[in-house]
């Protein structure tokens, strides 16, 4: 690492000339390269943004931070900052303001459901409380389905009818921001929040969402319609994500919200739906 005012310990490599080397983390991500001795903020923000730029989105305001071996974990970078030994620096997005958070409307939603198959059904707690998507059907909005290894673990359970579904596709990966995921989201115009739910919520589930936010999009994780083999796995999992930022609520509650009105034309049909299923699955015994 180094620099004038950074602290001691964080770098390892002699200073010199040339190019040292530098990983560049954001997100779930973490790349090797380098960058010129003496290289400062405004060469280490190119650097991401010619490694993720893909991923970024400029219009959001990030921190650069510098892993401190002094402290054992990240601090924000020291003013004045030249690289001058090999060292580990990530970017940041700072959160939006909660009070900016959480305004669902149906232009801008997509929903995706994650890995809902026949083989989790024993095994997974509460899996028959977990709601289908005719809520999403019924408002318009484009749901997107993936299915963890269907060669093994078997296709979407029948009860989720996925007539009109934008996208159902295999995968091995856990999360679900796969490359044919973000092709399919780039031709929805508008979207800006993802409303996510099925298995497992510490493994697929939360990868995902961890990976959508990293991206710049609002992530709603319907944690009654969300689950895992293991509660605690579970639990913890929905807390973690909560902290980031990401909105954890009911699937009640985005119904609702997407609706917003009870003159909407579909409020009846939202609202037999509801009624048929309001399911507590498990989470009443964390209250």
């Amino acid at each position: 690492m180094a620099a004038a005012a950074a602290p001691p310990g964080a770098g390892c490599s002699p200073a010199g000339g040339g190019s040292v080397p530098v990983l560049f983390c954001f997100s779930v991500f973490a790349r090797p390269s380098t960058v010129p001795h003496g290289a400062g903020y405004e060469l280490l923000i190119q650097k991401f943004l010619s490694l993720y730029g893909d991923q970024i989105d400029i219009h959001r305001k990030f921190v650069v931070q510098l892993f401190a071996e002094e402290w054992s974990q990240y601090i924000d970078l020291p003013k004045g900052f030249v690289v001058s030994e090999r060292c580990k620096v990530r970017l940041v997005p700072l959160q939006i303001q909660m009070t900016t958070l959480g305004n669902l409307t149906p232009s801008s939603t997509v929903f995706f459901c994650c890995d809902m198959q026949e083989r989790f059904r024993p095994a997974i707690k509460y899996f028959g409380d977990i709601i289908s998507l005719q809520g999403a059907r019924l408002l318009g909005i484009p749901v997107i389905v993936t299915e963890q290894y269907p060669k093994g673990l078997g296709s979407t359970v029948q009860e989720i009818d996925l007539t009109g579904a934008k996208l159902v596709l295999p995968k091995t990966k856990f999360s679900m921001v796969l490359p044919e995921v973000e092709a399919a989201l780039a031709e929805i115009p508008g979207v800006r929040s993802v409303v996510l739910f099925g298995v497992e919520t510490h493994v697929c589930i939360q990868q995902t969402a961890l990976e959508l936010i990293g991206r710049g999009l609002e992530v709603h994780i319907v944690a009654d319609a969300t689950s895992s083999r293991s509660m605690m796995d579970r639990m913890f999992a929905l807390e973690r994500l909560a902290r980031t930022g990401i909105i954890v609520t009911t699937s009640e509650a985005i119904l609702l919200q997407l609706v917003a009105d009870k003159e909407h034309p579909k409020f009846k049909e939202i609202q037999n739906l509801i009624k048929a299923s309001a399911p507590e699955s498990g989470l009443l015994s964390k209250v």
